[in-house]
């Protein structure tokens, strides 16, 4: 796990320690310690904790114009030990929404597991978003599963081409636009 870095193509057009609006500001980074661990494997040092000891965090992008946010993440997804999902949603969540972002996508090909709780942070987060929505794009069948078996699917999209998007091909924009119009298709 150690060798699986966030994305990185995007950090000319975006780089959250950079940016005044991020809970990740002035954020430094080694390129050599690893200081980050899930269970006894260790994580690439570029991945951002939040809070949770079994997953990490990498906002990829966010564009204030358009109100969206991509972020990346990595591990198990653990809301019945950890409740990750009111860490998310307190330390990272609310201060990205705290900037008028409204529509969020979630990139999932590295959440190995998802161990769930109660949804009340997810239906919480939902509510707020307003007129936006969450997009969970390549999580791992399994996961997806398990997030439906709990209900968490009427919350965070899954499904469909947002299971098979090959968004790394894509700048930013592109990849909003593409899953904006998924979204739009679903909710009409």
């Amino acid at each position: 796990m150690h060798e699986i870095e966030p994305y990185y193509r995007w950090r000319d057009d975006y780089i959250a320690a950079e940016d005044e609006r991020s809970p990740f500001y002035e954020t430094e980074y080694s390129e050599f310690e690893y200081d980050k661990q899930i269970y006894n494997y260790l994580l690439h040092p570029q991945w951002d904790y939040f809070g949770s000891n079994t997953l990490y965090l990498k906002v990829l992008f966010v564009d204030y114009d358009r109100q969206y946010a991509i972020i990346e993440f990595i591990g198990e997804w653990n809301d019945a030990i950890d409740n990750d999902i009111m860490s998310l949603k307190r330390e990272i969540l609310e201060s990205i929404m705290g900037q008028a972002i409204n529509k969020f996508i979630l990139i999932g090909e590295n959440v190995l597991n998802f161990h769930s709780s109660d949804d009340c942070y997810y239906e919480e987060w939902f509510q707020e978003v307003e007129d936006g929505w969450i997009a969970g794009v390549n999580f791992r069948d399994h996961v997806i599963d398990e997030f439906k078996s709990n209900n968490i699917d009427y919350y965070i999209n899954f499904g469909g081409e947002l299971d098979e998007l090959n968004w790394r091909q894509l700048k930013p924009l592109q990849f909003f636009k593409k899953v904006e119009e998924l979204m739009t298709k679903r909710l009409n």
